[in-house]
């Protein structure tokens, strides 16, 4: 009988999910000797080397805006993450990987391949959003449209879902990581300090927000002086984090208002009865859902597990294969794939 595993492959973390249960759960990162190419670490233990590795050994993030950049790389990662999860069934695996919705052929092709190298037997692509409807119980196969955005790690996806497809669709690069980015550029230009991506990372999820919260909260952490190089401690607020973000979202308010432009009139009277749902890391930032929604002026929804939604929508598009078959998705082993157009 074979394993089936659900696999989101994000710029960020990586999530996999077997039946119902999630199964590997992890940075998005592999680290490796620099001179012999033989894989040190994978996933959380990896991400941590980052900017802290010796000559001889690189730690990296291979996939860039949810596509694999760095293809080698990947192909390791992928059979050190599966490896964990399938221990020695993995010559039966069925693997339905999430992808992106703007993913092109020849990027589906290199993720196909790279998992087939890890160790797949038979591999089908799912784009996300559509897994995402089906992780959070959405029924998109009717005429009735939803739309769903995807805050993650390097990308905002937008997209309209109707009758079992996408009618729209839209990405830009605002989203996790341009929240960090954000907050760096913000701690040094108002307080002259030099910050790391971790440490924005830190800031955004213990105080960060776009909409005030009930108390004011500030948070202390140490960064550089950019004038004099020396170690700094420093202290940021919440209301600095609603100053330091806020263009940040407006671009996803802005992009999501373009989509629903884009969108069918017929449509969008479904979405603004039913809300625009958000799902991915980024949408957990305190406040966006309410931003979002005073700015288009549609309900906007949270959703249970936002970052685990897609994996857990793969795992069940494995049980409910019947109705993407009949849009034209199946499974194909690696000889179908070498000679599919």
């Amino acid at each position: 009988m074979a394993t089936n595993f659900g696999i989101d492959l994000g710029s960020q973390r990586t999530v996999i999910c077997s039946g119902k249960s999630i199964v590997l759960d992890e940075q998005t990162a592999i680290s490796y000797y620099s001179h012999s190419g033989e894989l040190v670490a994978a996933g959380d233990d990896a991400y941590r080397m980052i900017g802290r590795t010796p000559d001889s050994v690189t730690a990296v993030c291979p996939i860039v805006n949810g596509v694999i950049a760095e293809y080698d790389l990947a192909e390791h990662m992928l059979s050190a993450f599966l490896s964990k999860v399938a221990d020695n069934r993995l010559f039966k695996a069925r693997v339905m990987a999430a992808v992106p919705g703007s993913i092109t052929d020849m990027q589906k092709r290199a993720l196909c391949n790279a998992l087939y190298s890890a160790g797949a037997k038979d591999v089908c692509t799912l784009e996300a959003p559509i897994a995402a409807a089906l992780g959070i119980g959405i029924d998109f196969t009717t005429p009735k449209g939803t739309i769903i955005a995807d805050i993650g790690a390097e990308t905002t996806d937008i997209a309209t879902l109707s009758m079992g497809g996408i009618a729209e669709y839209q990405t830009i690069p605002s989203a996790g990581m341009a929240f960090n980015r954000a907050i760096e550029r913000y701690i040094k230009y108002e307080h002259n300090i030099v910050i790391g991506p971790q440490t924005a990372e830190m800031i955004k999820r213990q105080i960060g927000c776009v909409k005030p919260r009930e108390l004011e909260l500030t948070v202390t952490a140490k960064g550089q002086h950019q004038f004099t190089g020396l170690p700094t401690v420093f202290e940021i607020s919440t209301s600095e984090m609603i100053t330091a973000l806020y263009d940040t979202a407006l671009d996803i308010c802005i992009a999501i208002q373009s989509v629903l432009e884009k969108t069918a009139p017929e449509i969008v009277g479904d979405v603004k009865q039913n809300g625009i749902y958000l799902i991915g890391g980024g949408s957990l930032l305190y406040g966006l859902a309410d931003f979002i929604s005073e700015y288009i002026g549609v309900r906007v929804r949270s959703v249970d597990e936002p970052k685990t939604c897609v994996a857990r929508g793969t795992s069940l598009a494995i049980k409910k294969f019947k109705e993407l078959k009949q849009n034209g998705y199946r499974f194909m082993s690696i000889d179908e794939f070498a000679f599919a157009d």
